[in-house]
């Protein structure tokens, strides 16, 4: 079995972002340096081991994690991001 890495998992988020027309970057830098948030980015957020799916929700940084599933390993979030693309995929096709 292959291992999953932070690079695997950083492909999917960039690809989900692109197929949502999100943001791409979680933060942009105005001209005065000041920081904001681009709501609607969908991000990885690292803690206690592991890794999730946040989305920004607000100009101050507040995230919700978006598989409720918590922070998980890089195996259990790489199927979950995989399922997540599908449902994606199988929304638009609903929609033409």
């Amino acid at each position: 079995m292959r291992r999953i890495t932070q690079a695997d998992l950083e492909a999917i988020v960039s690809r989900i972002n692109r197929m949502t027309n999100s943001p791409l970057e979680s933060w942009t830098k105005d001209k005065a340096g000041k920081f904001k948030a681009n709501i609607g980015n969908y991000h990885l957020d690292w803690a206690y081991g592991g890794v999730s799916l946040d989305r920004m929700q607000s100009e101050g940084g507040g995230v919700t994690d978006v598989l409720q599933c918590g922070h998980v390993t890089k195996r259990e979030l790489y199927n979950m991001l995989h399922s997540f693309v599908a449902g994606i995929e199988t929304s638009e096709k609903s929609a033409s």
